[in-house]
């Protein structure tokens, strides 16, 4: 019998780290306080870092089969003139693939790696102590490893991190959905306004994941469809088609959060992955990528029984690209006319070739194994 994993959350994090640590002989128990583990969700950018996490755990390439690859993308201004273009040729050609890929779909594929008896829905865990005690309220575990993967308000993380930061609002908030059919839209990308933002790319039933966010002060209400068209509805094609093909019951709405950075993602027995351990804002489509690199990770140094050098190797990275994010965030989201002129002219000044090399550090991550 191999040593005892047990992991709170099974969403891709959880799921990922699952899958790896199982790879190394361990016993996975992942305990997920919803009823079931159930496809939610909209659509997911997996960059090629993400790709090669995902190689590593042996489901990369069904991932691609039901994915789109290289779509074309770029950011336009409110009246649709181009700003900048992302060149996923040279993307591809130096990093990998870019895959689009409905978040319901990636869980499904993980959750399929998996024996059906490592999955245990509504559980609820209520406190974790750093020696690997896990207290549930239908009774206690015990675990050579617990891993919060509990999400942004991560219950593993306040009860073994007691002084770490609480999340903190980005000032913006996101409205997400996925049109209730096929739309004939063209190169997807992004749009940036005044404080505002709208997004979209083709998934691989010809449906339509979008996203928009906007400058509003926390906990204000997110309306519904009605609300998006008469903040959105005057922007260039297609967003206007595509609001029309939106639907209020799959229109998913929440405030975005990252959080401050831990002093460490490991102690004794516990570790954190995911948005319990970086939780950060979603401009670089890396919150989903960074958890499946801590995946990875974490099963090679836990099975080595060395959690700090999981911590010495994920923390910095995950630290620099939530930063990253955050920056990009603050200039996306910039809603004086002035600086708005400014921004939408150095984005049309700036070389493709400059971006490539600004992505650079986040995409070449390979696991571990592979880069010695």
């Amino acid at each position: 019998m191999g040593k005892k994993a047990l992991v709170v959350g099974g969403g891709i994090a959880g799921l990922a780290s699952a899958i790896g640590l199982r790879e190394r002989g361990w016993d996975v128990e992942v305990l997920e306080q919803a009823p079931s583990f159930e496809e939610v969700g909209a659509g997911l950018s997996l960059w090629p870092n993400a790709l090669n996490a995902l190689d590593e755990l042996g489901v990369g390439a069904v991932v691609r089969e039901k994915s789109v690859l290289d779509g074309e993308a770029g950011i336009r201004d409110a009246r649709g003139r181009w700003l900048s273009r992302t060149d996923v040729a040279e993307i591809r050609n130096r990093f990998g693939h870019v895959a689009l890929v409905h978040r319901a779909t990636l869980l499904d594929i993980l959750r399929s790696a998996l024996p059906s008896e490592c999955l245990r829905a509504g559980v609820a865990v209520t406190h974790v102590t750093a020696d690997g005690q896990v207290q549930c309220a239908d009774g206690d575990l015990r675990g050579d490893l617990v891993l919060g993967a509990d999400g942004v308000n991560s219950t593993v993380r306040r009860a073994v991190w007691p002084d770490a930061p609480a999340p903190r609002y980005a000032g913006y908030t996101a409205w997400r959905f996925v049109t209730r059919g096929p739309v004939d839209v063209g190169p997807g990308g992004e749009t940036w306004g005044h404080g505002e933002r709208f997004g979209y790319a083709t998934l691989s039933d010809g449906r339509v994941y979008c996203f928009a966010t906007a400058n509003v002060d926390e906990g204000s209400d997110g309306g519904d469809v009605a609300g998006l068209r008469d903040r959105f509805g005057d922007w260039h094609d297609p967003v206007p088609r595509l609001l029309a093909e939106a639907d209020d019951a799959d229109l998913l709405h929440h405030d975005l959060y990252d959080l401050p950075p831990l002093p460490t993602y490991a102690k004794d027995r516990v570790a954190l992955v995911g948005d319990a351990a970086h939780a950060m804002t979603p401009n670089l489509g890396q919150g989903a990528c960074q958890a499946l690199e801590d995946a990875v990770v974490l099963a090679g140094c836990a099975t080595h029984g060395d959690l700090a050098a999981y911590d010495a190797e994920r923390r910095p990275r995950a630290t620099m690209i939530s930063k990253r994010s955050a920056r990009i965030g603050r200039v996306a989201q910039l809603q004086a006319t002035p600086a708005v002129a400014v921004r939408n002219l150095v984005m049309k000044a700036t070389p493709a070739s400059a971006m490539l090399r600004s992505l650079a550090p986040v995409l070449s991550w390979r696991p571990p194994s592979s880069a010695a």
